[in-house]
């Protein structure tokens, strides 16, 4: 199930890119090593090229999150690959430890294709664009900063439009009302976004 309102996976491959995540953080907190996907069914849309986040909780609360917003490589690697960045490079928190592991649930966020073919983003001329729910915002605010939002966040957050920009720019360090300013450019952008939680743990 997508829990976002975006869908070019199925539910297959849903439950698949969550078993690489799995099997990306176990094989790196356990052992050290990175996950060879070449054993794996990929699909010819898990090896396009798209960005993707991996959100780690636990017991409900956060406990990491890293992903690529640019479509560098393909969907599963993206997935595998921050599987381990969320676990051990997510600077608020320290790396994930072995005995942590069966109490961390999984989520993916698969960024859906933007205006280009390498990006996710839209630029946003009007906010009444913005739909909560569906697009997760990016703020590029000029030199002093930049942050985004995944789609989900003000949904789980209970925010309204304006609570989720003061939110974003919050996140990028900039003040209130900097996606306003001149120099600021406002992004949307939309994932498919599944979880252990909604799809159950893949074994």
């Amino acid at each position: 199930m997508n829990e976002t309102g975006n869908h070019y996976l199925d539910e297959e491959e849903e439950k698949l890119l969550l078993r690489i995540a799995r099997d990306s953080l176990e094989a790196y907190v356990r052992r050290g090593i990175s996950l060879d996907l070449d054993e794996y069914p990929l699909t010819d849309r898990l090896r396009e090229k798209h960005g993707a986040f991996v959100t780690l909780r636990r017991n409900g609360e956060l406990r990491g999150c890293i992903g690529y917003t640019k479509s560098i490589e393909a969907l599963a690697e993206a997935v595998r690959d921050n599987a381990v960045n969320a676990a051990a490079r997510d600077p608020r928190f320290h790396p994930v430890t072995p005995d942590e592991l069966d109490e961390i649930e999984i989520e993916v966020s698969a960024l859906c294709p933007g205006e280009t073919l390498d990006s996710p983003f839209i630029e946003v001329h009007d906010i009444n664009e913005i739909v909560i729910g569906r697009d997760g915002l990016y703020l590029q605010a000029g030199p002093r900063g930049g942050g985004l939002l995944l789609p989900q966040v003000p949904v789980e957050q209970g925010w309204d439009l304006q609570q989720y920009l003061s939110g974003l720019c919050r996140k990028a360090g900039v003040p209130d009302g900097a996606w306003n300013q001149p120099g600021s450019k406002l992004y949307r952008f939309s994932a498919q976004v599944f979880s252990e939680a909604s799809l159950g743990r893949q074994a």
